[in-house]
């Protein structure tokens, strides 16, 4: 909104010009959302207090969790509500941002439902797992047969370090592997959100790398110069990418050690999907499993965990995912999250250095 209203005013103040650049209103949604939360963030708290939107306590988890009961939650919904206000003022719009704002609303309305049954209805099983994942299959494939049908995407996956590798999945390939990319990103995302401030840095870091991915690939001297592919107007998802950190970082503050509200799966839900659709976007895909190492650690553990038992029955980690098998082995759950933080840094960093490695 800002761009459109502001941006035309250059001739009359030349300092209306700043607009035209992603990199500034990148960082002005970022500023936008955080303070957003920081402002409604202590009123959102009471609210739900008020509401006894409560987080309930896994009876079979590490014994310290249990005092967590009766911490307010669904934190997420002030968080997108900042991210879309931020993008709104913000933002450029073009198919891009539409569909991972798309896709976004729709993976919050799946974990809101998951939610509402859980806080409200007091179901401790929430939505069934069959109904979520359809949900999100649903929630992924309109807006990837939109984009890859309808407008035409480039069907041909880049392979990190490998220039000359480009194989052409076709329309229909690509749509089932950018779906199988957005519905599993959700899922880890997810998964992940279970201590205190674990899911959101990583989330921060995560972001923090596809912004600088979509400002790439959407700046055709740059991406000529790393050798990438260039996208017109997907640098514009790097607005999308600051809104939604400077909402992790507003969310963070509350929910850090001890948190005063979760995030509940009408955050995490939608930022795992939102995470995987830019990454489909800006055409680095495979490099999620680097970016997002954290969050591939957590659903393997998960997967093994589910597969060793059902096979040996025996379990390969005293508990999963694998933050509480690091807390039943003795670990302070601050140390698990510090640690964790530290990881996703450093794939982080590993990931940006593909850019110039190919």
């Amino acid at each position: 909104m800002l761009y459109y209203y502001l941006y035309p005013l250059r001739d009359t103040f030349i300092g209306f010009n700043v607009f035209r650049y992603i990199t500034f209103r990148t960082f002005g949604a970022l500023l936008t959302s955080m303070v957003i939360y920081f402002i409604f963030g202590r009123f959102f708290i009471n609210y739900l207090r008020k509401l006894q939107f409560m987080q309930s306590i896994r009876n079979d988890g590490p014994a310290t969790h249990l005092q967590k009961g009766g911490t307010p939650t669904m934190g997420g919904v002030l968080m997108w509500l900042g991210v879309l206000v931020s993008v709104g003022l913000w933002g450029e719009w073009n198919i891009y941002v539409a569909l991972v704002i798309g896709i976004g609303f729709a993976y919050a309305m799946i974990g809101f439902l998951d939610d509402y049954r859980k806080v409200i209805l007091r179901d401790p099983n929430g939505l069934a797992s069959r109904y979520k994942f359809l949900l999100q299959m649903a929630g992924a494939i309109i807006p990837m047969i939109i984009l890859f049908d309808g407008i035409g995407f480039d069907t041909h996956l880049i392979v990190p370090f490998l220039k000359t590798v480009t194989p052409d999945l076709g329309v229909v390939g690509y749509i089932v592997f950018s779906v199988l990319v957005i519905v599993g990103a959700s899922n880890a995302v997810n998964l992940t959100d279970g201590l205190d401030g674990l899911v959101a840095v990583p989330s921060i870091v995560s972001f923090s790398t596809y912004a600088i991915f979509a400002y790439v690939v959407g700046n055709a001297v740059i991406a000529n110069y790393l050798q990438l592919q260039f996208i017109p107007g997907v640098g514009e998802l790097a607005v999308i990418c600051g809104a939604i950190i400077g909402g992790c970082i507003g969310f963070l503050w509350f929910n850090a050690h001890p948190a005063e509200i979760f995030m509940g799966d009408v955050g995490a839900l939608p930022l795992g999907g939102v995470l995987g659709a830019i990454a489909v976007l800006t055409k680095q895909e495979i490099l999620l499993l680097l970016v997002g190492g954290i969050f591939v650690l957590e659903t393997v553990s998960v997967i093994v965990q589910v597969i060793s038992f059902k096979l040996t029955g025996k379990r390969v980690f005293r508990m999963a995912p694998i933050h509480h098998h690091f807390e039943l082995k003795g670990w302070k759950e601050s140390k698990v999250i510090v640690r964790f933080w530290i990881i996703a840094m450093i794939l982080a960093i590993l990931s940006l250095g593909t850019l110039k490695l190919r």
